[in-house]
């Protein structure tokens, strides 16, 4: 069963990874239209309107990477963070739902829970 907490871990850092791309690639798509277009007023507004969109697709792909990356360390506090971030995925259609249903049941599994219990008592020692 700890394959499956290794899966996930690399998953959740690989689709992460993604969004992070993703908000680079819109920044500088957007941001880069308004430059091209040589008027200080649109680059402004293009500036500011791909600032904000990329920080919102960073700020939703980052807790992907550090709960994927704290899976593989087995941190204590990873199963029930990414059990949070599994059930939220639920709605993103279609990869974050087949994420988001392997999460559930995998997170919830009586053994995979041991392992991180046992962790934690290793630590706490």
């Amino acid at each position: 069963m700890e394959k499956h907490v290794t899966i996930l871990g690399v998953c959740y850092i690989a689709l992460g990874c993604l969004g992070i791309l993703a908000a680079l690639v819109v920044f500088a798509a957007v941001t880069g239209g308004g430059f091209l277009s040589g008027d200080s007023t649109t680059i402004w507004i293009t500036s500011s309107v791909g600032t904000v969109i990329s920080a919102f697709i960073l700020l939703l792909s980052l807790p992907g990477v550090i709960g994927g990356i704290a899976l593989l360390r087995h941190a204590s506090w990873a199963r029930i963070f990414v059990l949070v971030l599994g059930a939220l995925n639920l709605v993103n259609i279609p990869f974050g739902t087949v994420l988001g249903i392997y999460t559930l049941w995998a997170l919830t599994r009586p053994e995979i829970e041991q392992i991180f219990l046992k962790r934690t008592l290793v630590t706490s020692s």
